[in-house]
């Protein structure tokens, strides 16, 4: 998957994402849904698990960079 068909794909938290810590996200790809590292595009803020993201950067292969979506 190329770097711009990962961005401004939405996805869901499901492990915390929050400064110091590298968290988890499940993304709708490739005809179904898989994990990746996850970082907050904004260092300073924490993603709570649930919480709808869109996703902002992406580093192959595994790794993006979210902010949360809907003002969440």
């Amino acid at each position: 998957m190329d770097d711009a068909s990962m961005i401004g794909l939405m996805g869901r938290v499901t492990g915390t994402v929050a400064p110091g810590l590298v968290g988890e996200v499940i993304v709708r790809v490739r005809g179904g849904a898989e994990h990746f590292l996850a970082y907050a595009a904004d260092g300073a803020v924490r993603i709570e698990p649930g919480t709808v993201v869109t996703v902002v950067e992406y580093l192959p292969p595994r790794t993006v960079y979210v902010t949360p979506a809907y003002g969440s």
